[in-house]
């Protein structure tokens, strides 16, 4: 009886050991499975600098909302160092969505929208293209120009095609108003809206005949815009397109 008694005391020994042991590797593997959670933060990109493409210029403010304190006013053209990323569409200004980068401007920090800055450095008015894109090729290799002649000799055409790595509209559309001379007038048009709707220059120099923004659109997204004018004796039009994953600036003129 006694031997079985000790019998019994020593597996209970041993299973309470066991046990014991379980716990502590338990707890050491939720111990480190906790150390192991990362907890997210703000990201940050692998580009340093972006550029101001808004005409007018781009505000800086002091909070990620477009009713804080303005800080300063970034001109068009501006480098501003990017500190922190906005990945979410948190607003949508002008028919552009977006959201609040964190940047630097100025020995300022503050918050900019991203719908206005580009990692494409913006031309100036009037640039010509094929320079514009030689020059970009620097940080955006896949960046092209190409340029052919066409029509007849009564009819000549020439056709310039940009095609830009990127696939936002909006980006796009401001490069081709500064290299082709796009009105200002002619705001970048809203992804919503008619399938096929035309505006007309509201400011139309008297020596066209037309000047007016094309717009093609399906199910509230954007497939093409074309900005047309004629005068006398020559027209022309710019398309901006989606090619995959690049956008096309296609600018053809005529001679009449």
């Amino acid at each position: 009886m006694k031997k079985a008694t000790f019998t019994f005391a020593l597996l209970a020994i041993v299973l309470l050991s066991a046990c014991k042991n379980e716990n502590t590797e338990t707890a050491q593997i939720s111990e480190a499975t906790i150390n192991d959670v990362v907890v997210e933060a703000p990201k940050k990109s692998d580009l340093e600098y972006l550029y101001v493409t808004a005409t007018s210029g781009l505000s800086l403010r002091e909070f990620d909302n477009l009713n804080s304190e303005k800080l300063a006013v970034m001109p068009y053209g501006t480098k501003v160092k990017l500190k922190l990323i906005e990945e979410n569409e948190t607003m949508n200004v002008g028919g552009i969505k977006g959201g609040m980068h964190q940047v630097e401007y100025n020995n300022k920090t503050g918050y900019a929208f991203n719908g206005y800055l580009s990692e494409f450095f913006p031309p100036e008015k009037n640039a010509k293209a094929e320079f514009y894109i030689d020059d970009l090729k620097a940080t955006h290799p896949r960046a092209t120009f190409t340029e052919t002649m066409g029509g007849t000799a009564s009819n000549p055409t020439n056709t310039e095609t940009v095609l830009l790595p990127t696939n936002k509209w909006h980006e796009a559309y401001y490069i081709a108003q500064k290299l082709y001379d796009i009105p200002l007038a002619l705001a970048f048009p809203n992804p919503k809206g008619r399938d096929n709707q035309t505006i007309t220059n509201p400011k139309k120099p008297e020596y066209l005949f037309s000047s007016e923004l094309k717009i093609e659109r399906e199910a509230d997204q954007l497939k093409a815009v074309t900005y047309h004018q004629a005068g006398e004796g020559y027209g022309s039009n710019i398309t901006i397109t989606l090619e995959g994953d690049m956008m096309k600036i296609e600018w053809t003129a005529v001679v009449d």
